[in-house]
């Protein structure tokens, strides 16, 4: 298969690059460098993955290489992930997750790509869900303008499907988590957890520490883009665990790891619009995909703590 992966320097992005190039296919990237890192794709460039730096907002130089690649597939991961960014200037955070959004669809429309596997968040689009775990039947009630620009994106691959029969499908993701996750965004807590542990400093957690989450491993949401891109499944896809673990549990779960038996939080005020708790129902993912999570909290923690240990070291 050959693929493009927009946003493949990011965290995500470059897990899920380097796992294409593993199965033999063929993957252009396509990231601009602003949160992705170069980095990151240091291996799957030397595996034969292919570079260019653009920004998706710039539509005819996205096409250009849509064109140039001849993709099967494009795994839609660019996007703006800073909540408070976001909220701060809305239509900016827009410009990227509606307007880039649009430019692939276009892009995918105009060249003949057969499937767009697109990226979506699940907690910040349901928002204070009144059912947990929450489907994808849940009114969406987005708290910050991120949540509202994904789904607004999320309503172009609609559009894209029924005006020009552009086959899609949307995975909505929990917190993801993992080896190379960036600070941006709320789960970037695991990360700024692991680089206290490995300096020795004490973590701050905002409110009481008693907010919940659905914390997914990185390795399980490849595996989910992997299953997307071959089914026939349309619509939005959560990808979760089902399960909530709070912020206090992080702590306490990363300084056993860590053998670390004082690694305990400095408490500060919560943040304005902060959810109390949020949670995925993946039965969907499961029915149609044939997907499951296989890796649990703590299995993904020691995992992810590990890296972030032997990145410091190198």
């Amino acid at each position: 298969m050959r693929a493009l992966v927009t946003g493949g320097a990011g965290f995500i992005g470059s897990n899920l690059v380097d796992a294409l190039l593993a199965r033999g296919d063929r993957v252009t990237v396509v990231d601009d460098l602003s949160t992705g890192k170069q980095a990151n794709l240091t291996g799957a460039i030397a595996a034969g993955a292919e570079l260019h730096v653009l920004d998706i907002r710039d539509a005819e130089r996205l096409a250009a290489v849509v064109a140039a690649a001849a993709p099967d597939a494009i795994f839609h991961l660019a996007a703006q992930i800073d909540v408070r960014k976001s909220v701060d200037d809305p239509a900016w955070d827009a410009t990227i997750n509606v307007g880039g959004t649009i430019n692939v669809l276009q892009a995918a429309h105009r060249h003949g790509v057969a499937r767009v596997v697109n990226s979506s968040t699940g907690g910040a689009i349901y928002g204070d869900a009144q059912t947990l775990p929450s489907p994808e039947t849940e009114t969406p009630l987005p708290e910050a303008a991120y949540g509202q620009s994904k789904l607004a994106a999320e309503g172009y691959l609609g559009l894209y499907e029924r005006l020009y029969g552009l086959s899609s499908v949307t995975l909505r993701y929990g917190n993801v988590y993992g080896p190379r996750q960036d600070p941006l965004g709320e789960a970037g807590v695991i990360a700024i957890f692991c680089g206290c542990l490995a300096t020795g400093r004490q973590p701050t957690i905002f409110g009481d520490g008693k907010q919940t989450r659905d914390y997914v491993y990185v390795g399980d949401v490849v595996g989910a883009n992997l299953l997307a891109v071959t089914s026939d499944a349309s619509g939005p896809i959560n990808i979760g665990t089902s399960r909530e673990t709070s912020v206090l549990e992080l702590v306490g779960v990363l300084g056993e790891l860590a053998g670390v038996d004082d690694f305990t939080a400095n408490f500060a005020p919560p943040r304005l619009g902060e959810l109390a708790r949020s949670c995925l129902d993946v039965g969907r993912a499961r029915e149609l995909l044939g997907w499951e999570p296989a890796v649990t909290i703590r299995d993904g923690l020691r995992m992810t703590l590990d890296a972030s240990q032997a990145t410091l070291q190198q």
